[in-house]
């Protein structure tokens, strides 16, 4: 199976998000004092869309803009490492001349902090924000492969979680599913699955992108 280009998911794909990220909302939860939360609560509530609706959700109330803030003070200077592999492919894509194009349900300022924790630069980000429905709707995908300049069913999203696959399908570009992210489901289907994320260069045809 050959694509055109490669769009990845960001938590669990690319970054080791497992335990930092609950914890940033946790931290903020409890700063608005909302009601107790733990790490399994946030994971269960990342299918709403953006870090503000999660939060809102995990407090119980409407919260103003100041009130957000609280999250992103949590995850500005956050340690945060790529999974094994992730480094070199965004390497490799960018001396190819690749893009490196991210679409994650995070929205792009929490995406840009935890990228840039972690070093990687990417050259197309789709966050949560920008579009106008979450996973497993396509239009983060559609987006994306729009911005770099790809027909949909040349581009191939890599994605740990069953709504990355969904999302995959629903906007008929191919699903690759990321066995290495904490979200990773056998039984969901994806038309391929990696266990590494290098392997994902195996997908790149050496062919003109589509005009």
């Amino acid at each position: 199976m050959t694509t055109y280009e490669l769009v990845w998911d960001m938590d669990g794909t690319l970054l080791d998000t497992t335990e930092v990220v609950p914890a940033a909302f946790v931290r903020a939860v409890r700063t608005l004092q909302g009601p107790a939360a733990g790490a399994a609560d946030v994971v269960a509530a990342y299918w709403r869309g953006t870090p503000e609706v999660i939060l809102e959700h995990l407090v119980g109330r409407p919260l103003t803009a100041d009130e957000h803030e609280a999250y992103y003070r949590e995850l500005d200077g956050i340690e945060v490492t790529p999974y094994p592999g992730v480094a070199e492919v965004f390497a490799e894509l960018a001396a190819r001349g690749r893009p490196r194009a991210v679409f994650t349900g995070a929205s792009t300022r929490a995406a840009r902090l935890l990228l840039t924790a972690a070093g990687l630069v990417a050259d197309v980000l789709v966050g949560g924000d920008r579009v106008g429905a979450p996973k497993p709707a396509p239009d983060g995908v559609l987006l994306a492969a729009q911005e770099i300049g790809a027909a949909a069913g040349d581009v191939a999203y890599v994605g740990d979680s069953p709504l990355d696959l969904r999302a995959a399908t629903a906007a008929g570009s191919r699903g690759v599913a990321a066995a290495w992210g904490h979200m990773y489901d056998a039984t969901e289907p994806a038309d391929l699955t990696l266990t590494d994320p290098r392997h994902a260069l195996a997908l790149l045809a050496d062919l003109p992108r589509p005009v």
